[in-house]
């Protein structure tokens, strides 16, 4: 009988941390940028490690590579190798377990005025995390790979991976001042149903919950529809029509006015996706937390409750 021809133990290490940057990424060749090698090493590795686990570890997915339940499996030996080495490398020492890359989603209002103080405040106290940050609008799904968190509108239904809610927010309907002096300000529904919408493109409005204003305020037409929030907010201020907006946005300039807000609103939830193969890493259960942190720091702004 002959002996099991099997890869010495430091070579499938080795392999495990590519495989691990491969489902951190959900590129070869981005992997390979990380670790300081090109894509074809990175294919090689993989392949390797395939055949010495006795299946597929990767298929290839709508985003990008995702990991099969073989992957899984061999991307959280990966993790303990990794954090074995980093405390190797420490000699030791007190090692910051929140570093690295962390990649997240999230909308245009949510990543200018909630992400971006919650990121630099959890970078003051951890400077080796860096945090790549997508602005998109969009549902969340537990098959896109390359990114760690998803913060997406809504209380999405996901497998494999874990939901956390963050915190809600509220929008309202606004008319800039000048606006309103020149065409009269609504005091009933049916009066605001004759002004133009400023708003998202209907067509292209992939979250269900956003399409608020069109059932609050029936027969509105659109006025000028974008993908960005920012140009609904300028867009409004500008004149050129009645925009909804997220209230921690528009609360922001006094040019704006919120109207009949007791009888055209929508409260909304913020929602953390996170994939199952990520959220055991420190850096991004901390960025979750203080995403969570920094809407309760914010929560009356994000409800359109005005103080002082």
């Amino acid at each position: 009988m002959s002996a099991r021809n099997d890869p010495p133990a430091g070579q499938v290490a080795d392999q495990l941390l590519v495989l691990l940057e491969v489902a951190r990424t959900g590129r070869y060749t981005t992997a390979a940028q990380a670790l300081g090698v090109n894509h074809t090493t990175v294919g090689r590795n993989i392949a390797a490690l395939e055949r010495a686990l006795g299946g597929r570890l990767l298929v290839r997915g709508a985003d990008g590579w995702e990991l099969t339940t073989l992957g899984r499996r061999a991307a959280r030996a990966g993790e303990a190798v990794s954090d074995a080495v980093d405390r190797l490398v420490a000699h030791n020492a007190e090692v910051d377990p929140i570093t690295g890359v962390v990649r997240m989603t999230a909308t245009d209002g949510f990543s200018a005025y909630v992400a971006s103080p919650a990121i630099a405040r959890l970078r003051g106290a951890h400077p080796e995390l860096s945090v790549e940050l997508i602005t998109v609008t969009r549902v969340a799904t537990h098959h896109r790979s390359g990114v760690d968190v998803d913060v997406v509108v809504g209380s999405p239904s996901v497998q494999r991976a874990r939901a956390v809610r963050l915190g809600e927010y509220v929008l309202g309907m606004y008319g800039a001042r000048d606006y309103l002096a020149r065409h009269g300000t609504p005091t009933t529904v049916e009066e605001m149903s004759r002004h133009g919408l400023v708003y998202f493109v209907d067509s292209m409005l992939q979250v269900n919950d956003l399409d608020a204003p069109r059932r609050l305020v029936p027969g509105m037409q659109d006025a000028l529809a974008s993908t960005n929030v920012f140009v609904h907010v300028e867009a409004t201020r500008a004149g050129a029509g009645l925009g909804f907006l997220p209230c921690f946005m528009a609360d922001r300039h006094d040019d704006l006015v919120r109207l009949l807000p007791d009888e055209v609103t929508e409260r909304l939830p913020y929602t953390a996706v996170i994939r199952s193969e990520t959220w055991r890493r420190p850096a991004v259960a901390a960025v979750v937390q203080a995403l969570a942190e920094e809407m309760g720091r914010q929560r009356d702004r994000l409800l359109g409750i005005r103080t002082g």
